[in-house]
């Protein structure tokens, strides 16, 4: 009876999912939309009255996303208004979409991890997974490990595109 052996297993090579990078955190979106007159207008004075009733500790300990879904013109000072009261209970928060925060944080996420743990690793850079990922985390997870590691590859262990090997020559 021949006995098989896991190759990719005793190669040593690291497996980087980005999935496990995604933020874990409740993210939640404060639309100014719902404060326009009309659904165009920022009036000053409805607007810090409205803001003065809200609930801010629904957003306790989220990351939140400061927009505006309508095509209006929202001065800057409303936005400021918005992130200063958001300040005191959000975990943090953003100006752009819920799609925008959520890259955002992925690449926050990237970039805390301590590269030098992946000193001389052979590291795979999963492809593909359950959730789609930004080209801004691949080229993020790149650049991050880069100097440190022997070798970046992508795909899966078992079938891998190479994208760095130390000491190869640039190919500038």
């Amino acid at each position: 009876m021949e006995n098989f052996v896991n190759k990719v297993a005793e190669s040593g090579i690291i497996s980087l999912d980005l999935e496990t990078f995604l933020p874990r955190e409740p993210m939640m979106v404060f639309d100014l939309k719902e404060h326009l007159f009309l659904g165009l207008i920022l009036k000053e004075k409805d607007f810090r009255a409205a803001l003065q009733t809200l609930d801010w500790e629904i957003y306790r300990n989220a990351h939140v996303a400061i927009t505006c879904s309508a095509d209006a013109i929202i001065p800057m000072w409303a936005n400021m208004l918005v992130a200063s009261n958001l300040q005191p209970v959000a975990k943090s928060v953003f100006f752009g979409t819920e799609q925008q925060l959520k890259e955002a944080l992925l690449l926050n996420n990237i970039h805390s991890v301590s590269a030098a743990d992946y000193t001389d690793q052979r590291v795979v850079i999963k492809g593909c997974g359950e959730i789609p990922m930004p080209e801004a985390a691949y080229v993020a997870i790149t650049t991050h490990l880069r100097p440190y590691v022997k070798s970046i590859m992508y795909g899966e262990p078992c079938s891998t595109v190479p994208i760095f090997k130390k000491n190869q020559p640039d190919l500038r």
